[in-house]
């Protein structure tokens, strides 16, 4: 081959050569480490061991690194849209500028991404003070409603405007991407853990408080739970709902469902598992797996198993 042709081939290669770095370059580099499944916390014989695998498997939710899982740990509202983030992708029904709109979510925080998404597809708001409370523990029955609110947006019910962030709107910085399994453990590191106190007045739901459930919801969430007097009227429909999608995983006990308790880690790794199975997204767990005896099944649907 001369020298000329050579030149040649080389030249009309530049272009590919450079489109191919321009194509690569923005792209967030993750570490070149196997996903962490197995956690020195998550024994295979504790009750949702099945569900924290799987998700981890997908990564879905992330542990500590100091190898643990903590899957008894209260989960925060900020850590819940990070979890949504990566689990989900609907149509955005709103928009705001950031996450940082909210008065207590600064720019550059951990979760301003997640919580950008979260309140952009529906999934969660803020209080009428212009607040997402990123600290604040969520309940079981607020993670419920997250769920259905983001997932199936059928509510006649319009958007509170004072779910809204009040505040001017900011200037927005270039944003930062970081990978999504640091993200997941940043928090940890960053933020202070909050006290275990839930505030009913950050539960996603805008329906007023005074809005009657209809009577096959009532029905259903009494026939299924012992304590279900304890689920605050506006959510009672989600519940509902959620339950008779297989969705609502209950332990030791499938007939208590604790809706106002914080939920930890690890329910809210079930609840998430649970979504994406009534969604098709994920196989449901094997019949002979111990952790199907907590999930709340309703008569005509099997689709928790397989």
């Amino acid at each position: 081959m001369t020298f000329s042709l050579q030149l040649l081939l080389a030249a009309a290669s530049l272009p590919t050569l450079c489109f191919a770095v321009n194509a690569v370059a923005p792209l967030p580099i993750y570490a070149q480490t196997p996903t962490q499944t197995v956690f020195s916390d998550v024994q295979p014989n504790y009750w949702a061991q099945p569900f924290i695998q799987r998700l981890a498997q997908r990564n879905i939710v992330a542990g500590y690194p100091d190898g643990t899982f903590r899957p008894e740990q209260a989960v925060q509202r900020d850590e819940l849209a990070a979890i949504i983030r990566k689990a989900f992708n609907q149509p955005p029904v709103r928009q705001i500028e950031s996450g940082s709109v909210y008065e207590d979510v600064s720019e550059g925080y951990w979760a301003e991404r997640p919580i950008e998404s979260a309140s952009q597809q529906g999934f969660m708001s803020g209080d009428s003070s212009g607040n997402f409370r990123p600290n604040q523990p969520v309940t079981k029955v607020q993670a419920i409603t997250a769920l259905n609110q983001g997932l199936d947006l059928t509510s006649d019910t319009p958007v509170a405007a004072s779910t809204q962030p009040t505040t001017q709107r900011r200037a927005r910085r270039r944003p930062v991407f970081v990978p999504i399994a640091i993200t997941s453990l940043m928090q940890h590191l960053l933020i202070p853990r909050a006290e275990a106190v839930p505030s009913p007045a950050t539960t996603p739901r805008t329906t007023p408080q005074t809005t009657q459930p209809d009577r096959s919801a009532s029905a259903i969430v009494s026939d299924y739970y012992t304590d279900a007097s304890s689920i605050p009227q506006n959510a009672i429909p989600d519940v509902a709902k959620a339950t008779k999608q297989n969705i609502v995983v209950n332990y030791p006990n499938p007939k208590v469902l604790n809706p106002n308790q914080p939920a930890s880690r690890a329910e809210i790794a079930a609840l998430i598992h649970q979504t994406l199975v009534s969604q098709g997204r994920i196989e449901p767990l094997a019949k002979d797996s111990s952790a199907t005896q907590y999930i709340v099944r309703t008569s005509g649907n099997n689709q928790n198993t397989q």
